[in-house]
């Protein structure tokens, strides 16, 4: 008989897919798992068991979080819900504002911020300013496109045909307009309108074919003109879809009723559309025209203006971006989904957003190789769980990229271009993942759970969901406050031990000791395990042929707990190190190095995976590497 020894030396490929279980020809094979679940990936490879998630507040209902960092010392979450936007410093909610947008209506939000001011568009609803102006002082207001005197310099388009014409009655003062065409509707009473390039106010309409208008620049004459456009947004035609900032102009992506077209501010004066002459730092306007229509789903500005589509990606450059030097070029066919804005994420100068299928995470990256962008999907090898993405957002600290799914799961990134680190895990709870915040170094996510929608921040501190810790100023046998939780079974950490599990009664838990420092929360079970034996190493077992377990070696670093299954159950281990003995549970430093454990019995090598570790003990568990040692027949 042979012994075969299989060193896995990181999980840098990270959970891979059933698909794969054959390919162990593959360096993702050497480098993966079965299965990661509840576990974050370090960047250098090692896997540890996640943090908890400590309980923030109840959140209004369902809705959006977004991040708002004024400076890195003055950071707020933003809870959107039904018609209202929740501020929340620190943890404490600080200010309450109205908003237009219903609870139907925030899936499509889109919003970008600069400085202390906020803007959210969607395309039903007027786009809104949501504006810090204190410390505690939030106000919500409608964009104030710019004026000059009588004159708006917000976008205008032709929506009529270009057979039809209007002539106006008089070159000044108050007239009628006549079209050639029904054209008016008695929405656009009030709008400014340009003819021949000068502006009139439609003061009232009378039927389709004729207005009252005032005129506010004298018209050239009262010939019937085709040149004639009015108000791109307004209630009639609908508002900006998307929205960002790029080389000092605000950029709005498509329309209700202009769904691939892009218009840019003025350079320095963001609320400026006025074209003007064309000169280098007026406005900018312009269709993404191809073979179908591309409804614009998102704008980001990167290395270049990126411009998301529902069915390509373009390039927009340009440097600097004037009205004679502009350029628009597609450079995939990838497309983004339209039924929910997931806003696109650098991560490394590497723009990542969702695919149209909702299967696909793509990395919009520019090669200077090819001298255009190319759009790898980071998915692939998770193809089995990653599905219809609803949120996203990217902790830089840690190189996590967060991806909530439609499920209620949340899909977790270990991003690392330049050591080729691209490593999924998936983390679940007691409840459904809702949405995901990076606010500064904290985490936020809103969890529905049995008795609502919370909003929780993971914390390293924490081995629990939903959990909060007590310190009392006096030792005490019960916790209250956990009305929460009412119900349900929460795991006890009082004065760094571990208690018996309790269920929460009328807010209260019993904890069985006097204890001053008590964390409880809800459980939740971590899951490391082995991909299948490949039956392609060197002097390894054919495939279905007979292979014997002999030992796992786990190299571990600060792990307070180890619980395995080598094919005769899960099993805690007991650890013992210099100083003393470590058991589960007890207040004792956390241990360090490698734990062998041995085996009995013969397996095929088949699909079945010869080591797996699961334990919901509320204690830190991190897995460097592991050796696997095997016996074959010669």
């Amino acid at each position: 008989m042979t012994r075969v020894n299989l060193l896995k030396t990181n999980f840098t490929a990270g959970e891979i897919s059933p698909l794969l279980f054959g390919r162990g020809d593959l360096r993702a094979y050497d480098n993966g798992a079965a299965q990661l679940r509840n576990v974050f990936i370090h960047p250098t490879g090692g896997v540890y068991r996640r943090p908890g998630l400590r309980y923030v507040a109840t959140a209004r209902g369902s809705g959006r979080l977004v991040s708002f960092e004024f400076n890195t010392e003055q950071t707020y979450l933003l809870a959107f819900s039904e018609q209202m936007l929740d501020v929340y410093q620190d943890g404490d909610l600080i200010a309450s504002v109205a908003t237009p947008w219903t609870e139907l209506q925030l899936a499509q939000i889109a919003w970008t911020q600069s400085a202390d001011t906020l803007l959210v568009t969607h395309p039903d609803t007027e786009p809104r300013r949501i504006t810090r102006t204190g410390p505690v002082t939030w106000t919500v207001d409608i964009w104030p496109f710019s004026v000059s005197g009588d004159l708006k310099r917000h976008p205008y388009y032709k929506f009529a045909g270009p057979d039809v014409t209007v002539t106006p009655g008089a070159v000044t003062g108050v007239t009628m307009l006549t079209a050639s065409a029904n054209l008016f509707d008695l929405a656009h009473a009030g709008q400014n309108w340009r003819i021949a390039g000068k502006q009139v106010r439609v003061d009232s309409v009378t039927s389709g074919t004729l207005a009252n208008v005032t005129v506010l620049e004298d018209l050239p004459s009262t010939d019937p003109t085709p040149d004639f456009e009015e108000p791109a947004f307004s209630l009639l035609r609908g508002w900006p879809v998307t929205v960002a900032f790029h080389q000092d102009r605000l950029v709005i992506g498509g329309s209700r009723d202009l769904p691939n077209r892009l218009w840019l501010s003025k350079a320095g004066d963001l609320f400026n559309f006025d074209l003007g002459e064309g000169l280098d730092d007026e406005s900018i306007e312009f269709p993404i025209l191809s073979d179908q229509v591309n409804a614009i789903r998102g704008v980001f500005s990167g290395r270049h203006l990126q411009v998301f589509t529902s069915g390509a990606e373009w390039m927009v450059t340009g440097d600097p971006l004037t009205p004679a030097t502009v350029q628009v070029r597609r450079q995939t066919r990838i497309g983004s989904a339209v039924d929910r804005y997931v806003p696109p994420k650098n991560v490394d100068g590497a723009t990542l957003f969702v695919g149209r299928t909702g299967r696909e995470l793509r990395e919009f990256l520019f090669s200077d190789i090819e001298q255009a962008y190319q759009a790898a999907d980071l998915a692939l090898l998770a193809r089995h769980f990653f599905e219809r993405p609803v949120s996203q957002d990217y902790d830089p600290e840690r190189r996590l990229l967060h991806v909530v799914l439609a499920d209620g799961c949340l899909a977790t990134l270990t991003a690392f271009r330049s050591e080729q680190v691209t490593a999924w895990s998936r983390q679940q709870t007691e409840g459904s993942f809702r949405d995901v915040a990076v606010v500064g170094t904290e985490t936020y996510v809103a969890v529905e759970r049995e008795h609502g929608l919370f909003i929780e921040a993971f914390d390293d501190a924490l081995g629990v969901d939903s959990g909060e810790t007590q310190s009392l100023t006096t030792p005490a046998e019960t916790i209250a406050g956990l009305d929460r939780l009412e119900g349900q079974a929460v795991t006890i950490v009082a004065d760094g031990t571990v208690r018996t599990d309790a269920v929460v009664d009328s807010g209260i838990v019993p904890i069985g000791v006097e204890s001053l420092v008590i964390t409880a929360g809800l459980s939740f079970t971590h899951v490391i395990e082995s991909l299948p034996i490949a039956a392609n190493f060197p002097r390894g077992p054919s495939q279905g042929a007979s292979y014997r377990l002999v030992e796992v070696t786990f190299r571990l670093h600060e792990t307070g707990a180890l619980a395995v299954d080598l094919g005769d159950g899960v099993k805690p281990t007991p650890f013992r190190q210099v100083g003393g003995n470590m058991t589960f549970g007890a207040p004792t430093p956390n241990f360090s190095g490698d734990k062998r454990l041995r085996a009995l019995g013969w397996r095929r090598a088949g699909i079945d995976r010869p080591w797996r570790i699961e334990q919901a003990a509320p204690v830190p568990c991190t897995v460097l590497s592991v050796t696997t040692e095997i016996k074959v027949t010669d």
